[in-house]
């Protein structure tokens, strides 16, 4: 603004007063309202509202220190480092710049000539404004809605499972059978590998696998492909499964499930579970839309029984702590002693010879000290069975329950992998004693899924309150929030060409849209409302010239943010999907609004002004006639 009266002949001081004065109160308005679009995310609930608590608040605190050194130190700068207009005119310009601005003037001209027919053709226009609004609710009805994107960190995270009634020395073996071909692929730079019960291992027939894989420039196939192509070798290893999933960036499960979605079947016992956990894993590993289903409910390991014959052996003199402290004693981790050498200690453990721990036969070999001084073997005073029973029991607060993972379809959203679990629990029928409920992310999901409207509509309402209070007026904020319809269609059409869901990260980016797209209306409003006031011009002459005078700076900010934003879209390096429907969602909606605004904010605006012109005719007919149906001598109330 500025820059426009240096070229008009003003001195470089005068002009930086003037184009500043002018432009203080958009430079207010289009602060305060984007601060009030980032409200809304300082209260969003739950994990996602703390995970993006502290972007809102670094974005609010930028935009005020702009605001701040926009309406200060630019203004201080412009006046001491433009050149006079008669300065500028006798500087020679390139041939480029030269043709750089004969080419936005012809761009000025036809768009000169192209609003002066949409002003022309009202009422055409206004129906398109309404559609954009139609449109954008179809369109967020159709896309498909997720959580997070799937992220290429370059890390899988692998979960194997073999037979329950697998050993140890079994597992192992089949553990690493697997790792060899898993080692074997090309996109595997390294692998670490666990086996045995740890903290995330709860039982011997689990492990675990860390892989690591090539730099993501070195390979040619994407993360899904990948992590396919490594279950398919892994059929190779008979006797053993294995759940691949990458690691994430962002993640708010508490547990490592063997997917990437998990939920819950809750019972009043295990008894209650047992027959439903099959029907419904069955039920759901057909869903088409479900991946990878399983299950952590395993009651088929193998246990052994053994039934003390009481009376005999309280004639032998042998105790039930006899018999328990000589199981222990072979089978368990008893430290005899402790071997001191120069820099480490060494600890002896007693057990019984490996050789007869194979076999559950070998327990009628223990041999148990009696009253008289005597061994009696075990299997004289026991009977000893093997039966099968649960490997472990999962609880869900103080009730017995079932882990299931799921992972989504490669053709389907997050939002249609919930539907389908819920399907499948109608359609398998499940008892009213038995509940489900979803854990981590898949919980989160359903929770923000109903928040994100009510999000997006905070977000407006509280823009509409501040603009109102701005412009002591219920008209122009609307005048300026007509612009937002066209900036969802742009970021929805987009995501769906781009084949992403509409998630968390693109639902940021909608709410920064919000309050980039309105600053093209706030600045024709502003130089329009002012020219009405102060030179006294007709409506649609003064936002056509305002049209016209911030052509140039609407183009200009619009640019930049799209430039600003083109990394996030195009970058492709580690964990980039995280940021891609930000970046896309913000081009998209520039894109669309950009072209859409410049045309139908003029004619909004005239639309609103007739309407409001209306009201106040309507009001002072009103009081006119309460004048004259007041008594005389009192004054109409």
């Amino acid at each position: 603004n500025i820059s426009r009266y240096i070229e008009k002949g003003e001195k470089p001081l005068a002009a930086a007063l003037k184009g500043s004065e002018e432009i203080g109160f958009t430079i207010v308005s289009l602060t305060v309202s984007l601060i009030a679009v980032l409200i809304p995310l300082l209260f969003m609930r739950e994990v996602v509202g703390r995970l993006f608590r502290e972007f809102a608040i670094t974005l609010a605190i930028s935009i005020l220190i702009s605001a701040v050194v926009s309406l200060t130190l630019v203004p201080m700068l412009c006046a001491k480092m433009l050149r006079p207009h008669a300065e500028t005119q006798q500087r020679r310009r390139s041939a480029v710049a030269v043709a750089a601005e004969r080419a936005f003037n012809r761009l000025v001209a036809g768009y000169d000539r192209m609003l002066g027919r949409v002003l022309d053709h009202q009422t055409l226009v206004l129906w398109v404004a309404t559609g954009t609004v139609a449109l954008t609710v179809l369109l967020y009805v159709l896309i498909p809605k997720g959580f997070f994107p799937l992220q290429d960190t370059g890390i899988l995270q692998g979960m194997t499972e073999a037979d329950p009634k697998s050993s140890f020395d079994a597992m192992v073996e089949r553990q690493q059978a697997l790792a060899d071909v898993i080692r074997r692929d090309a996109d595997v730079d390294s692998l670490s590998s666990f086996v045995g019960v740890d903290g995330t291992n709860t039982t011997l027939n689990n492990g675990r696998f860390l892989i690591n894989l090539r730099p993501k420039a070195q390979r040619t196939d994407s993360i899904e492909q990948t992590m396919e192509r490594l279950r398919r070798a892994a059929m190779q290893v008979s006797g053993i499964e294995l759940s691949l999933q990458p690691v994430q960036d962002l993640t708010i499960d508490s547990t490592v499930g063997r997917a990437q979605y998990q939920f819950i079947l809750e019972a009043a016992s295990t008894a209650a579970l047992a027959p439903w956990v099959p029907k419904l894993l069955q039920r759901l590993q057909q869903a088409p839309e479900l991946a990878n289903v399983s299950s952590n409910f395993a009651d088929s390991g193998l246990t052994a029984k053994v039934d003390i014959d009481r009376d005999t052996a309280a004639r032998f003199g042998v105790t039930a702590a006899t018999i328990d402290n000589a199981l222990y004693d072979a089978f368990g981790q008893r430290i005899v002693s402790t071997i001191y050498a120069e820099s480490n200690e060494y600890r002896v453990i007693m057990e019984a010879d490996p050789r007869l721990q194979n076999s559950v036969a070998s327990l009628n070999d223990i041999y148990l000290p009696s009253a008289g001084g005597g061994q009696v073997p075990l299997g004289s005073i026991a009977h000893i069975s093997v039966q099968t029973a649960p490997l472990e029991i999962d609880h869900l607060g103080q009730f017995p329950a079932a882990l299931f993972s799921f992972d989504v379809a490669p053709n389907a959203s997050l939002e249609n992998a919930v539907a389908a679990v819920r399907a499948a629990e109608q359609q398998v029928g499940l008892p009213v004693g038995i509940s489900t409920t979803f854990e981590g992310a898949a919980l989160a999901f359903q929770s923000s899924l109903h928040n994100e409207v009510l999000l997006i509509i905070a977000a407006i309402v509280t823009v509409y309150i501040v603009l109102g209070v701005l412009y002591e007026s219920y008209i122009h904020p609307l005048t300026i929030l007509s612009t937002l319809p066209s900036a969802g269609i742009g970021a929805l059409l987009a995501l769906m060409i781009a084949g992403l869901e509409l998630n968390i990260i693109s639902i940021i980016g909608i709410i920064l849209l919000i309050g980039i797209v309105k600053k093209n209306a706030i600045m024709m409003i502003d130089f329009a409302l002012n020219a009405e006031r102060v030179e006294g011009r007709a409506p649609r002459e003064a936002i056509h010239e305002a049209a016209l005078l911030r052509f140039r700076p609407i183009l200009m900010t619009t640019v930049a943010a799209l430039f600003a934003a083109l990394p996030l879209m195009l970058g492709r390096g580690t964990g980039s999907e995280l940021r891609a429907p930000l970046g896309i969602s913000i081009v998209g909606g520039l894109l669309v609004s950009q072209l859409l605004t410049l045309f139908t904010t003029p004619v909004i605006y005239l639309f609103f002004d007739r309407i409001a012109v209306r009201m106040r005719q309507r009001l002072a007919r009103w009081r006119n006639d309460g004048a004259e149906a007041a008594p005389a001598g009192h004054e109409p109330s």
